[in-house]
């Protein structure tokens, strides 16, 4: 069922979505070469315990951390760990969610350490840039193919592959709602996008094939082939003035 948020459900959600935001800026500003993946994981859970609010990540479904922290060929889920220390070339992806008032807000940034090769720095830009084509044709009336359609077509125009095996999301009191949103599919198909609704667009797209699998851990998702991949996702509100980003902050 999709749950289309009222005026005071979507002021609440705009709260979480800001902690949400803050939270992976925080985070940023200490990725650099020598810092543990832990270490990110202390920083945002710090932050958004800070504003008041809970981390969603921790203990959802067992998870056993405040973000998901994943480094060049992990795509998501990656559980931080003392062990795991960044290196000059990484690329690393932080995924967060926040907890506030009863709503959740979910986004996801892909950050360099320290210098990346050219093609790394061209994942990460294509990322951002087919979720930034995807917002652009999102609309009262729209199709969840359409926003599929407007990242894959950007991705393969460009040599890459976006991921299929996990896909966008409704997001509002419960961090996976309805209707699910691919990052492929046929423009002008698909669930009709309505006032109200709420979603988490996430680009997951891999230098090299989209085939991906899970470790044993049970969390932590890899390329297949050993490709580096990126993340970048934002919380979505649809509106009667257009499509509202709900943790973006500047």
């Amino acid at each position: 069922m999709i749950h289309l948020k009222n005026q005071s459900q979507l002021a609440h959600m705009r709260d979480a979505g800001k902690i949400t935001g803050e939270a992976i800026l925080a985070a940023g500003e200490i990725i650099k070469p020598g810092v543990t993946t832990a270490e990110i994981d202390r920083k945002i859970r710090t932050y958004i315990e800070k504003c008041g609010a809970k981390p969603t990540f921790l203990g959802y479904g067992g998870f056993p951390a405040s973000a998901c922290v994943s480094v060049n060929d992990e795509v998501i889920h990656g559980i931080p760990s003392h062990k795991r220390v960044l290196h000059e070339g990484d690329i690393v992806k932080i995924d967060v969610g926040a907890f506030y008032h009863g709503y959740n807000g979910d986004s996801a940034r892909t950050f360099p350490v320290g210098k990346i090769s050219d093609e790394a720095e061209k994942l990460i830009r294509v990322t951002e840039e087919s979720f930034y084509k995807a917002l652009a044709v999102i609309r009262e009336g729209a199709r969840i193919g359409d926003i599929g359609h407007a990242v894959d077509a950007h991705v393969r125009a460009n040599g890459f592959s976006v991921v299929r095996r996990y896909v966008g999301h409704g997001v509002g009191a419960e961090l996976h709602e309805d209707p699910e949103v691919p990052n492929f599919g046929t423009a002008g198909h698909g669930v009709r996008l309505l006032r109200g609704m709420t979603i988490a667009v996430e680009p997951m797209v891999n230098i090299g094939s989209y085939e991906v699998y899970e470790l044993p851990d049970g969390w932590t998702v890899k390329t297949k082939d050993g490709s580096l991949s990126a993340h970048y996702e934002h919380s979505i509100a649809i509106t009667e003035n257009g499509p509202e980003l709900l943790t973006k902050v500047e």
